[in-house]
């Protein structure tokens, strides 16, 4: 069973933290929700999660109403919210026999689902939760919101703060969890973890940008991208953001991504110019469009 968002808003105040929010997950899906903070992305989680109310709109998850079904909603989903929320004081298996109480079940019964990733905290099964570190962290947290067996699990920024080695390991285990049936939303603001995704959606105040596969949103990038680099970084952002033709100008690693403004450039022409600025060492050389790309340009 997926996810059916429609018209979903949610204000606070005077900020429109979701605005006619509508989106399809589809059973056994990995779904991403793409987008900076302050996008809207925690927001639509609570709302999803039955932990907030919308002001409009309509929602089901694992087939039940998010309004006439929370109690349903609730024994059917596993949360893991981006900040890490368990039990400090106990010891990863206090945390972990607590959560499968309170959905009347036991570690060993459903041992299979979160053995994958429970081998690898369990040498310090008695160690308090709040002295792991950032991966033992979110495992544990990832054990707690799987015990009871959900049928959709919903994961806010689970990689926030989380080495490189932690988040490829996880990532790996979310594609294995695939295989057991469970439907998976997940938020991150790392576009590199978005071609992770089976499809994705892109975020930016509180407003989807555009939802697709990775590489079909890709596909869609509307310019040639120009990989631009300088012996000064500083001095090349400048002198292309006061450069006449220039249509985006974003800092990329080692690199500027710029895309010009006319159908005909010629990048000797670009070359001529930043030249003139007292720039040298210039390479200027055709990249292929990243998500990161793609987001940057919708978001305009």
């Amino acid at each position: 069973m997926g996810i059916s968002v429609s018209n979903i808003s949610k204000s606070y105040k005077k900020v429109n933290a979701l605005q006619n929010i509508s989106f399809e997950v589809k059973p056994n899906e990995l779904f991403g929700l793409i987008g900076p903070d302050g996008a809207g992305k925690t927001t639509l989680f609570r709302v999803l999660t039955t932990l907030l109310f919308a002001d409009e709109g309509v929602a089901t998850v694992a087939g039940f109403d998010i309004v006439n079904d929370y109690k349903k909603i609730r024994n059917s989903v596993g949360y893991m919210p981006g900040k890490f929320s368990l039990y400090q004081d106990l010891t990863v298996e206090e945390n972990l026999d607590f959560f499968a109480t309170i959905f009347g079940t036991t570690i060993e019964e459903n041992y299979d689902l979160i053995k994958d990733i429970y081998v690898q905290i369990e040498p310090f099964k008695a160690r308090r939760a709040g002295k792991l570190s950032g991966g033992m962290k979110q495992k544990l947290a990832l054990c707690c919101a799987l015990i009871h067996k959900p049928k959709v699990l919903f994961l806010d920024e689970p990689t926030t703060g989380v080495d490189p080695v932690s988040r490829k390991e996880f990532w790996e285990m979310l594609k294995r969890l695939q295989q057991k049936d469970i439907t998976i939303l997940v938020s991150t603001p790392y576009m590199d973890e978005a071609a992770l995704c089976d499809r994705i959606a892109l975020i930016q105040d509180g407003k989807i940008l555009e939802i697709d596969t990775p590489e079909a949103i890709v596909k869609h990038y509307p310019k040639q991208i120009y990989n631009v680099r300088a012996n000064n970084m500083y001095q090349l952002i400048t002198s292309l953001n006061t450069y006449e033709y220039n249509h985006s100008v974003y800092p990329f690693g080692e690199f500027v991504h710029y895309t010009d403004s006319r159908t005909d450039f010629n990048p000797e022409e670009l070359k001529a110019y930043l030249e003139s600025k007292n720039l040298s060492h210039i390479e200027i050389e055709k990249t292929k469009a990243t998500i990161e790309d793609t987001f940057m340009e919708l978001a305009k």
